[in-house]
């Protein structure tokens, strides 16, 4: 049996029994703090385990995409072990319980018309206690009772050992099944949870009956499918094999089950797939959290591929064949393949760039601990190396391992914290929290909202928390105006937007019966809308009626900021292609953050193109609406799906004229003409593939234009020209200092025909133009488009300065390492040169003291100029023949910079100070030649 048709068997065997299908979860699941990837089929369910939502169904199967690290290590050496794997699943919330879970798991598995196994060659485990499902087994399956093993709670109990060991919450006992093949070891394809107990502190007597008992089953895919494949490894079933056949093949190695190469092959098939599911999510390979896994995982590969004589990008070539082998059940994979293939090779290039050093400087560590005799690998030494080289600390662990060294994680999380930085960790799945608000999900269930159609509804107090977790509290009346904690406000129906979907939570107030409460933020924990806020006057209570008013004015610029969000998303796809996907955004009152999939930074053409198609749409004043309909009618109607995004169904799709579809829970105006005025702040790149658009609407927009316009005349008056000039005006500036500076370093003169000539005279600006006008003077500048004026007035008084120590240069005549030799003292026989050389610079001076001490072996010299009011330099130089009789450069030049009120040293044949008291620079002259003087006679 094809794994594509055992998968749909086994839907469809459990909408038979009155299963509502359910689509897997996204693989990352923003929604849940406890995990970084989602780990088994129960996780999208917890809140309806736990009672916290109101029940659609009580009946629930799924094929649930799930990723774990925790047995990363067995990937590729045992048959079965997987990082990314899809889990089988049917659930009951309340509903049936063992009996008909056994019994429905016996039938597909043995049934001709379902799976047709052999029950022969079935076993079962129970929880040691569990007498109920052994019974079930033994009377209404038939097995005997050497085919039922009890084993203890490290085995057959969710959580693992949670009897004794916790952690508090809901739990219960397992029953697994396991296949019993012709050759090779069993292996467990069914595991059936009983979560009947709520554990509380430690034993004995700490499970107490659940009032509500369901059930968690699971089915891996790739086992079952190996097993009714019988192949002797998952990485053979068809899904599978054909990736690892190409991996075999980019790689250049024949494939062998039991081969290095073979293992190599079944974990780079292993990790590409994860990865390429993970990156179509657009979890992008980085340095925290899930991407820190992502990353991980490529970089397990591309060691893999290196050690097998690779050594150019070749991962991202076996994309096509897990987009073949997974389009079936998955077809949006399809449309993500080339982001996917190249955000893959970006990432191997960058380890490839590295992996070598990184390798030899890990083989020296091995090394150096075999001939000290040591046996674990420093933590400091790995956080040295994932910084410098990009190895992750599990690679080198994997390596030490191999050479029986230990790992010190303990030290390299210290190294790692000391630099601010941090991986991902194992996930961990947690249920059953307990708190005020968790008391309120399971009275309430959900806050209506009212606030798509009305900004002032009239609700009913349902819940007031005061402090916070784990110290909060329920209380029934809060009368403490001034208080300084937050507290939180939870109402029967609201007007008030929860932050959700980027956009922030509205503010407003609860008034009622003598009180009034001041909402400063409004939050979404489940389907609760929480208030957070304040109380301003009076006594609020449970259960009092209250006018809830959002404030309109912020509301009003939020709708603009979100309907321009979904205008720039037009915008992005239509200039940069359909990649161009949202990574994230914020939304806030006429201002938006918008983050977005593109692999490089987005052109200033492009930029501008961007910006030009959303004024135009906004100026188009084309509808804005939004109805609730059926998910497979929006995804027919065109409406954008973001890949990684989990959809209710029906959904809310917000339409924009016949450009824009999207599924959107935000609040949106009436008519796109409604933004106002719309500005792109910036673009800039938040990390590896993903770009960031700060951008302004309405009034904030406005007032933005009006900076920018004021900025253009402030600069374009500065240096007279007009604001069309602007830019060519900046360049002549920038060209007038460039020429000056080098001017003063190669003492010659100046030459700045060139730079006025860049300068044209052309009139006429418009307020169109001022934005482009001032991004090139601020690009020419590298400054921000509000600091150009600022700018122009310091380079301004730069060049001032720099043309008044040309003025003192040529002041002082001409100057070379001649004239400077006729000016020479003679000490004993060494040509002395101690001068003040005006308006000169440091290099300069560097250059000149080369050129005597090679025209006169025998020499020693220092040089002093002045700039301003509060600044000398000296520069001194000995020739090698006065070092090799002990004379030194730093020695000679610190007397002389102590006199004008400075210090300084350097080299025996050259050193550099500086003073502060230009005034005292004669007398400081004299010192050098008095100094030097002595310096000789010793």
């Amino acid at each position: 049996m094809k794994t594509d048709e055992l998968r749909d068997k086994y839907l469809t065997f459990f909408e038979s029994k009155g299963h509502r299908r359910v689509a897997s979860d996204v693989l990352v699941p923003t929604w849940d703090p406890s995990v970084l990837f989602t780990p088994a089929g129960m996780n999208q369910f917890k809140d309806h385990f736990l009672g916290k939502v109101k029940l659609d169904f009580t009946r629930a199967t799924s094929c649930q995409k799930c990723l774990r690290t925790g047995d990363i290590e067995n990937v590729g050496r045992t048959a079965y072990h997987h990082t990314f794997f899809e889990m089988l699943g049917n659930f009951s919330f309340g509903d049936y319980f063992k009996r008909e879970a056994i019994n429905w798991a016996w039938e597909f598995l043995t049934d001709k018309k379902w799976l047709a196994l052999d029950p022969s060659r079935l076993t079962v485990t129970v929880y040691k206690d569990d007498d109920e499902a052994a019974g079930i087994w033994q009377k209404d399956i038939g097995l005997k009772v050497d085919r039922i093993e009890r084993c203890d709670e490290d085995e057959n109990f969710w959580p693992a050992s949670a009897p004794s060991q916790g952690p508090d919450g809901v739990c219960g006992p397992c029953s697994e099944i396991y296949f019993h093949p012709d050759q090779g070891k069993s292996v467990e394809i069914w595991n059936l949870v009983f979560t009947q107990f709520n554990r509380v502190g430690d034993p004995p007597n700490n499970l107490r009956p659940l009032p509500s008992k369901n059930i968690d089953t699971g089915m891996g895919l790739e086992r079952t499918a190996a097993t009714l494949q019988g192949v002797p490894t998952n990485y053979h079933i068809d899904t599978l094999f054909p990736i690892v056949q190409a991996a075999a093949e980019i790689c250049g190695v024949k494939y062998e089950l039991d081969s290095d190469a073979g293992r190599r092959c079944r974990r780079i098939t292993d990790h590409v797939r994860a990865c390429t599911f993970a990156i179509h999510e657009n979890v992008y390979p980085g340095p925290q959290k899930e991407k820190y896994v992502v990353k991980r995982l490529l970089r397990r590969a591309v060691l893999d591929g290196h050690q097998m004589g690779l050594h150019e990008p070749f991962l991202h070539k076996l994309v096509p064949a897990v987009v073949a082998a997974m389009k079936g059940p998955y077809p949006d994979l399809v449309e993500t393949a080339q982001r996917v293939a190249s955000v893959i090779e970006k990432e191997e290039a960058n380890f490839f760039g590295t992996i070598d050093a990184g390798l030899n400087r890990i083989e020296r560590a091995f090394d150096d601990m075999r001939k000290e005799n040591r046996t674990r690998v420093e933590g400091a030494v790995a956080a040295e190396l994932y910084q410098t080289y990009g190895v992750p600390p599990e690679l080198f662990e994997s390596l030490a391992a191999e050479h029986n060294l230990a790992f010190d994680w303990e030290g390299y999380a210290h190294s790692m914290e000391q630099h601010g930085e941090a991986s991902g960790k194992v996930q961990h799945t947690v249920m059953g929290a307990k708190g005020p608000i968790d008391s309120l999900k399971h009275a309430l269930h959900s806050t209506e909202f009212l606030g798509y159609d009305t900004t002032v509804a009239d609700a009913v107090v349902k819940g007031i928390i005061t402090g916070k977790a784990p110290n909060d509290h329920l209380v029934d009346k809060m009368d403490e105006v001034g208080h300084a904690a937050p507290v939180r406000v939870i109402l029967d129906r609201t007007p008030f937007y929860g932050e959700s979907g980027g956009q922030v939570g509205d503010i407003g107030k609860l008034v009622g019966d003598g009180f009034e409460f001041e909402v400063v933020d409004t939050q979404k924990d489940g389907a609760l809308i929480v208030h957070i806020g304040h109380l301003r006057k009076g006594t609020i209570r449970e259960g009092a009626k209250v006018r809830a008013t959002v404030d309109d004015a912020r509301r009003d610029a939020i709708r603009r900021a979100h309907s321009a969000t979904h205008i720039l998303h037009y915008a992005l796809q239509k200039n940069l292609g359909s990649h161009a996907q949202q990574q994230g955004s914020k939304v806030t009152d006429d201002e938006l953050r918008f983050d977005f999939t593109n692999l490089s930074p987005v052109e200033s053409s492009q930029l501008a193109a961007i910006a030009k198609d959303v004024v135009e749409r906004v100026a188009a004043g084309a509808p804005v609406k939004w109805e609730t309909l059926p998910l497979a009618d929006a995804r027919k109607q065109g409406a954008m799906m973001l890949f990684g995004e989990k959809y209710p169904d029906p959904v809310r799709m917000v339409s924009m004229g016949d450009f824009s579809r999207e599924l959107c829970g935000g609040v949106h105006l009436n008519s796109t003409g409604d933004v106002g005025a719309f500005e792109i702040l910036s673009e800039e790149g938040v990390s590896a593939g993903t770009r960031r658009i700060i951008a302004l609407t309405g009034k904030k927009a406005t007032d933005y234009r009006a900076r920018l316009e004021a900025e253009v005349k402030k600069a374009s008056e500065k240096l007279g020209v007009a604001g069309y000039d602007l830019p060519h005006a900046v360049e002549a500036l920038i060209e007038k200092r460039r020429e000056l500076k080098r001017a003063l370093e190669a003492g010659v003169k100046p030459n700045l025909a060139a730079a006025q000539a860049t300068v044209k005279k052309v009139a006429g600006d418009t307020a169109e133009s001022m934005k482009s006008i001032l991004g090139e003077a601020a690009r020419r500048m590298s400054v921000g488009l509000l600091g150009v004026a600022e700018r122009i007035e310091l380079m301004a008084t730069e060049v001032e300065s720099l043309g008044q120590r040309l003025a003192q240069r040529e002041a002082a005549g001409p100057l070379s390492a001649d004239s400077l030799l006729e000016k020479a003292t003679t000490e004993g026989g060494v040509t002395v040169v101690v001068a003040d050389v005006p308006g000169v610079e440091p290099n300069l001076m560097r250059q000149l003291i080369d050129q005597i001490r090679q025209k006169q072996p025998l020499s020693a010299v220092l040089l002093a100029t002045t700039q301003g009011e509060d600044k000398v330099t000296l520069v001194a130089g000995i020739s090698k023949q006065l070092q090799e009789r002990g004379l030194s450069a730093g020695k000679w030049i610190g007397p002389v910079a102590a006199a004008v009120g400075g210090g300084g040293g350097g080299r025996p044949d050259l050193a550099q100070a500086g003073g502060k008291d230009p005034a005292k620079l004669p007398a400081a002259l004299d010192v050098a030649n008095k100094t030097i003087a002595e310096m000789l006679k010793a």
